[in-house]
């Protein structure tokens, strides 16, 4: 062979690796109903989780990252589409009985890595579908397993158990187990995403893995039970912070470290009613169902060697709709055909100069309710209703205020009905602008010392409203689409 053409092969040889490495692995590790503040790198003191504290240390924390609604279904829809959840019809949470799903015609994030060359999985709950037709198998992903819907959808629920058929636990198409031991899921999840990476370490993949703990009931394995100073839900995230311990080792193991983007987030925050059995929003109000911050603002750690950088901390807002197109542009993916909400994030997540903030406003749902609009460090709640905990939280596994009143049916999704079931209560919030940065814990209304701000701010509303509707005020909204039905 001449020299001449031994220098070309090595040229191509060095613009093939290139490529590969302008492709990056991605884990997207989502826990649910994860606490704000149930990190160690976010300020817990009573749970451990070096893993993830390591992990922070290694990459970036986002501590102003939000999710689009405060509730299973909604947040994931968002998360894969790129969409407010109310333009695809999710809004809420799915359930056993439910027909409807993420529609075909929808362009996930699993779709887009599917086609470009990417080995997909999902592992964990879907909660997007539960007919075979809206599974993860017919949205872009190769391998699944794990349970279509939460799993208090089983004989375990707090209060509806006798409402509930058996837990399937799916191994792709097939239902491989009924009722499965649920002490077991963190565990298993994990031996499942470890075989797909070294099963994949030769080609780019995608690996989404959506842990079913801590949402209540919850359960940690026998070797974690009674190790933490914060009692079974300690327990719990102890062994989720295991869990990532063994994907980063596992990466270390097959020399995967530096091409490989892992992300760490929660689908919303804490479900407050169930006491010490949920987590912590830290100083932030409220919890899961609401607007409030410590609904939608939830942890986020994101590490990629030499891109994301180390030891650095963003307070700049983005939500999971932007992850759609910012991995996008990352792995040179095709964006949605169908108009989405989110806009690339890579300047923010790579720190690069002249990077600016990621979105004008965002919006707040609750189901079809518009309940708010952050504008930089302001944010507005538009006069609405909302779930808050009931007298004391509740304890051992039970919601607040447990036995007290006929708990409503789970097919019924109006807010009375979720309230009644959890131990809750429905209050009132009258119109209240938030200066974030001065108030973090939405205690003081500013809105009387800022006209001009809430004058700017409920514009950004009404748009939203014109666009995705709000049942509040009557307004229909023109950009809804229809979701998956059987």
């Amino acid at each position: 062979m001449s020299n001449r053409i031994l220098a070309l092969l090595l040229v191509f040889s060095a613009v093939g690796h290139a490529k590969d490495s302008a492709r990056p692995n991605v884990i997207f590790v989502l826990a649910d109903d994860l606490g704000y503040a149930d990190l160690g790198c976010q300020g817990a003191k009573d749970i451990r989780t070096p893993n993830l504290d390591r992990l922070a240390e290694e990459g970036t924390r986002f501590t102003s990252f939000y999710v689009a609604q405060a509730v299973c279904t909604a947040s994931r829809a968002s998360l894969l589409s790129g969409c407010y959840p109310n333009r695809v019809g999710l809004q809420g949470a799915l359930n056993h009985t439910s027909k409807n799903g993420i529609h075909p015609n929808e362009w996930l994030l699993s779709e887009m890595f599917k086609d470009r060359g990417y080995a997909t999985a999902c592992i964990g709950k879907w909660h997007l579908g539960t007919v075979s037709a809206l599974n993860p198998l017919r949205h872009g992903f190769d391998q699944w397993l794990g349970i279509p819907y939460s799993n208090d959808n089983s004989k375990y629920h707090p209060v509806l158990a006798a409402e509930m058929p058996a837990l399937p636990l799916y191994d792709g198409d097939a239902v491989v187990e009924s009722d499965p031991d649920q002490s077991q899921f963190t565990r298993r999840f994990t031996e499942r995403a470890v075989s797909f990476i070294e099963s994949h370490a030769k080609r780019p993949f995608f690996l989404y893995l959506p842990q079913v703990m801590p949402h209540v009931p919850i359960f940690a394995s026998e070797e974690f039970r009674g190790q933490s100073q914060r009692g079974l839900y300690g327990d719990v995230v102890e062994e989720l912070d295991w869990s990532v311990g063994q994907i980063l080792a596992t990466l270390e193991r097959l020399d995967l470290v530096e091409n490989t983007m892992v992300i760490f987030s929660s689908d919303n925050g804490p479900f407050l009613s169930y006491g010490d059995h949920a987590g912590s929003a830290g100083v932030f109000r409220e919890g899961k169902l609401t607007c409030f911050e410590g609904g939608v603002r939830v942890p986020l750690i994101v590490r990629w060697p030499g891109h994301v950088p180390a030891k650095r901390v963003s307070d700049e807002p983005f939500m999971a709709i932007d992850w759609l197109p910012t991995l996008a542009e990352i792995v040179g993916g095709k964006g949605p055909s169908r108009k989405i909400d989110g806009v690339s994030a890579k300047p923010l997540l790579l720190s690069e100069a002249g990077a600016r903030p990621v979105h004008d406003a965002l919006a707040f749902y609750a189901g079809e309710e518009l309940h708010a609009v952050r504008s930089g460090i302001y944010k507005l709640h538009f006069p609405h209703p909302y779930l808050t905990t009931a007298g004391e939280p509740g304890h051992g596994g039970k919601p607040s205020n447990w036995g007290k009143g006929t708990p409503r049916a789970i097919t019924d999704s109006s807010m009375d009905a979720i309230a009644s079931r959890h131990g809750q209560k429905v209050a009132h919030l009258d119109l209240m602008l938030i200066d974030l940065e001065a108030d973090p814990g939405e205690t003081t209304n500013v809105a009387a010392a800022h006209p001009e701000i809430v004058e700017r701010l409920t514009r950004m509303g009404d748009a939203f409203r014109a666009d995705l509707g709000d049942s509040l005020t009557g307004a229909k909204g023109t950009g809804r689409r229809e979701a998956g039905k059987e």
